[in-house]
């Protein structure tokens, strides 16, 4: 999840020209999310950057970053534009289990592939708000996204909001508190079933890791894909957190010479295809880990797959959350 942290002077003064026009500007390619309220506005959202204030309930809303367009479908809005999820998506960038809720209705805008906030496609779409509570936005680029319409960035690091906070994030700016409630009601209790026929996940430690390009990423107890397992019974690791830099909020890397001290009873490693899982494993690095060497690896294999679980969101959750579930199982001791 790099970052490029610099805008040019020509995109900075055309978002500013933008700014004047795009809140007014109509999207002729999506209708207008139809949001009944359960909430009241004016409504004030504290994060990284400061608060936003958004005055009335939002009919037209665009998603940047994971997972908030995912909200705001299971939430019952769907945004006139989304980002182009080139991780799970299909060729037009739109995840699989956004695909399933929208069949029947119109197709959101998907955004340009970018590492920035395409501004000027953004302004098109003419917001009323700008969700971006799991996103890698710089202050710079939430001032000029703020030119275009309210946005709503993270509370705390880039990348690491809990996905509960993002549901109850986007129920609130979107005046859909009681669905928010009640979907998570849904999910805690689904979980919860899942949790209860696996009484062998109480207590076992668990590490998540990925191989990826030469390099071993570990991430953090607080990530939200921690998190999640947590919720299944497992307890993250010590080792996550005595190993653990500030390299990133939510992940760290480990020198394939360490590897050996991150001891876990299960370690889940993510892979995008199955030969990436598979080298993993016969490599030598991987061969001195407690857990290969115990056969209590789960290997989740596939874009798609792991991008429902890999943070979970309020509409990918119940997507692969058996298959994953089964996962673990197959790999506890």
């Amino acid at each position: 999840m790099t970052r490029r942290l610099t805008l040019t002077f020509v995109a900075a003064a055309s978002i500013l020209a933008l700014g004047l026009s795009g809140c007014t500007a109509a999207n002729d390619t999506a209708d207008p999310a139809d949001a009944a309220a359960s909430g009241s506005f004016p409504v004030t959202i504290e994060h990284a950057f400061g608060e936003t204030t958004i005055d009335s309930q939002p009919a037209r809303v665009v998603a940047w970053g994971w997972g908030s367009a995912d909200d705001a479908i299971a939430l019952g809005v769907i945004p006139v534009a989304i980002p182009f999820q080139s991780y799970g998506g299909d060729e037009n960038g739109v995840l699989p289990w956004i695909a399933e809720a929208l069949t029947g209705e119109k197709m959101p805008v998907v955004l340009p592939d970018t590492q920035e906030p395409p501004y000027e496609d953004i302004a098109a779409a003419g917001p009323d708000v700008i969700l971006a509570a799991y996103s890698g936005i710089t202050e710079q680029e939430y001032d000029l996204l703020s030119k275009i319409a309210p946005v709503v960035a993270y509370p705390g690091d880039a990348w690491a909001t809990p996905w509960r906070d993002l549901i109850e994030i986007t129920g609130t700016a979107l005046g859909k508190t009681d669905e928010a409630s009640a979907l998570l009601t849904s999910i805690d209790t689904e979980i919860a079933d899942q949790a209860a026929a696996h009484p062998e996940f109480a207590g076992k430690t668990i590490a998540l890791t990925s191989d990826s390009a030469g390099s071993f990423y570990v991430y953090k107890k607080h990530d939200p894909r921690v998190d999640f397992t947590l919720d299944l019974g497992f307890v993250s690791a010590p080792a996550v957190d005595e190993l653990a830099t500030d390299e990133a909020s939510f992940y760290y890397t480990l020198s394939y010479e360490q590897l050996d001290q991150l001891g876990s009873d299960l370690l889940v490693n993510f892979g995008s295809t199955q030969e990436e899982s598979d080298a993993f494993l016969a490599a030598s690095y991987a061969q001195a880990m407690p857990q290969v060497q115990a056969g209590t690896v789960a290997s989740p294999v596939g874009a798609s797959f792991i991008a429902s679980v890999s943070p979970p969101t309020g509409l990918s959750l119940s997507w692969g959350l058996k298959d994953y579930v089964a996962l673990l199982a197959a790999a506890v001791e």
